[in-house]
């Protein structure tokens, strides 16, 4: 892969918001900008209006928004994690993109879910045929009837509405660091997923234990080596700061990472580098099954998310 400015690698992180507020934000986010990197931060749009499933702020706090509008000033990407943190409604998701738009000038580019039954394709709908049947043992059928998304009818249906205003969606998540390893096309539509009209995939460092794993000096140097690129998937507001202080590890691994010559840049910027660079993949019966499979292993046996 080519990438802008002669640059070896690229690497971005989707930070999704759960479990954080807007004083550990702004110390990392301080801190990335300072190294240089321009990341993409999701959010939820809306306040709860019912119980919630997850800590964290959402843009209902003024405080909060005014710091994700600073964010996208600065060049830092402002993404999607559904509307709020509980379940919710067709009518409430379409209120939540209205208001993300009101807020940051557009619709949103990338969005990851959350586990609300909005989420599209989500639990055993990621997974077709024999991979969905072995998921569902796994799990003992946990999260069979939990996501409606992309289900028709529905009152939490919203899959025409994500086709219209997202660009793209993350699905599937893998431990190596170069993101581009499990399957080299991404981003890539799948037509047995027809209301997302583009996946990414990501590399899995979802709290700061994982995302150390994921960039140790010796998976840096690989990912400089191979000239691939990294999307980190992550929650900030899982371990990254502790007494007010970051992780020390977390920093000092990321100065390293910034002293590299990378192509740090949004998500919504990288993928659409690689998609006006090589086109947009379609996902083939193959491609499908293998990505599946691999994605199911590590689930299975290595404890990815």
């Amino acid at each position: 892969m080519i990438w802008p400015g002669n640059k070896k690698f690229a690497f971005t992180i989707f930070d999704d918001p759960d479990s954080q507020d807007e004083r550990e934000s702004r110390l990392v986010y301080s801190f990335l900008a300072d190294l240089g990197f321009r990341t993409t931060k999701a959010v939820w749009p809306m306040g709860p209006l019912r119980a919630t499933n997850s800590p964290g702020t959402t843009c209902a706090d003024p405080l909060f928004r005014a710091h994700c509008q600073e964010l996208q000033r600065a060049g830092f990407e402002i993404g999607f994690h559904n509307a709020m943190p509980h379940s919710c409604t067709r009518e409430e998701t379409i209120e939540a993109l209205d208001l993300f738009r009101q807020y940051f000038g557009h619709d949103p580019v990338t969005m990851a879910n959350h586990y609300n039954a909005e989420a599209m394709y989500w639990g055993p709908a990621r997974l077709d045929g024999i991979h969905r049947q072995i998921y569902n043992l796994s799990t003992f059928g946990r999260t069979r009837n939990r996501h409606f998304g992309q289900i028709r009818g529905h009152p939490s249906f919203w899959g025409d509405i994500c086709r219209q205003r997202i660009r793209y969606c993350r699905n599937f998540v893998f431990p190596d660091i170069n993101t581009l390893g499990p399957l080299p096309s991404m981003p890539y539509y799948d037509p047995q997923r027809p209301y997302v009209r583009a996946w990414y995939t990501a590399t899995d460092g979802h709290d700061c234990e994982q995302f150390l794993k994921a960039i140790t000096e010796e998976r840096q140097d690989q990912l400089e080596a191979s000239g691939g690129a990294c999307i980190m998937y992550t929650h900030f507001g899982h371990g990254f700061v502790e007494d007010g202080k970051l992780n020390a590890d977390f920093q000092r691994l990321m100065e390293r990472l910034a002293a590299k010559h990378g192509y740090c840049v949004p998500t919504r910027t990288l993928l659409e580098h690689l998609e006006n660079t090589r086109g947009l993949t379609t996902l083939s019966g193959w491609q499908r099954f293998e990505l599946q499979s691999r994605w199911l292993w590590g689930k299975l046996f290595l404890g990815t998310t």
